[in-house]
């Protein structure tokens, strides 16, 4: 019995050391994917140690984003970056992240020169997003525009009268929270709404206006909602040129006198190891080779839950929507 004691406690005692040189070789990976990392970042020039002209790719949904300002506003100060070309390629997001960006990247250009360079769609909040920039370039096929807000909420009611199913409510005012879409939506709040989409729609249209220089013909064909191609934006005054980064290089010599044989480099708007699909997966390959899968399986599930409230989008949407154009 006592030899059986021995070997249990000297068997404990191994696996906790097990443990530990696991976790210590686990420290280890990850400190050396985060330089080989930075080294590769430096080896290609994103640490900003020379002139150069900083490309930055604004794609996606566009919502509040704190980091995001706060890295333009560093862009803005670095004395290394001589110029910036802003890639964008979004079908717009919320009216207020559309506006913080909009305002983020005005107070850029007004440190840096900088052109806009739409890549295949620059709809909606993306718009907004490219008229912050003094000259826009698009391929022929690129979409631009869809100037207009929506408002869109789920409705069940029906849904819950076929099932027996009623959702009572309790409100200081018939207006509150409404509309909660478990009840016909009432005039008076629908009418609320409405307001609001207005309120909201005219500050683009002016924005589109000012931005553009357009006079209130001009702005009153293309203020319907539509997009239009690169193309059809020249004629239209959303566009500038058509062309690509090679284009947006040209203006900037040009017009701005930036010497275009400086390198572009991507500078990121966020930290460089917090959306890397490949340094999460590492890890979690890593704990599960180390036997460590209970702890592999909280960092999936708290991946899994980050990317759900990366898609979560609160407010009034400057979005296009194609599938509900009709």
């Amino acid at each position: 019995m006592s030899l059986d004691a021995d070997l249990i406690v000297d068997r404990r005692r191994m696996r906790r050391k097990l443990t530990f040189w696991r976790i210590v070789a686990f420290g280890l990976i990850i400190l050396a994917i985060v330089g080989v990392a930075t080294l590769g970042s430096r080896r290609f020039g994103l640490t900003g140690v020379s002139p150069y002209i900083a490309r930055v790719t604004i794609s996606g949904l566009i919502r509040d984003d704190r980091d995001r300002v706060e890295a333009l506003e560093r862009l803005g100060k670095s004395k290394m970056a001589r110029a910036v070309i802003i890639h964008v390629d979004s079908p717009g997001g919320t009216t207020a992240g559309s506006e913080q960006l909009f305002d983020a990247l005005s107070q850029l250009r007004d440190k840096k020169p900088m052109v806009i360079v739409v890549d295949g769609l620059a709809a909606s909040g993306g718009y907004i997003t490219a008229i912050a920039g003094d000259h826009i370039i698009a391929q022929q096929t690129s979409l631009v525009g869809s100037i207009g807000v929506l408002f869109q909420f789920p409705n069940v009611s029906d849904l819950l009268d076929k099932i027996g199913v009623k959702v009572e409510s309790i409100k200081s005012t018939p207006l509150k929270a409404a509309p909660d879409g478990f009840e016909p939506t009432s005039p008076e709040a629908r009418a609320a709404i409405n307001a609001i989409i207005q309120d909201s729609y005219a500050w683009f249209k002016d924005l589109v206006q000012s931005r553009r220089h357009l006079n209130d013909d001009q702005l009153a064909a293309i203020d319907d909602g539509r997009v239009f191609t690169g193309h059809q934006g020249i004629d239209n005054k959303l566009v500038d040129e058509l062309g690509d980064e090679r284009t947006a290089l040209a203006w900037l010599g040009k017009e701005k006198g930036v010497d275009v044989g400086l390198p572009v480099r991507d500078y990121q708007l966020h930290d460089r190891f917090s959306d890397l699909p490949f340094l999460h997966a590492a890890a979690v390959a890593t704990l599960n080779a180390m036997g460590l899968s209970g702890l592999a399986s909280q960092l999936g599930r708290w991946n899994t839950i980050a990317a759900i409230d990366g898609f979560n989008l609160d407010g009034l949407l400057a979005l296009w929507h194609p599938a509900s154009a009709n």
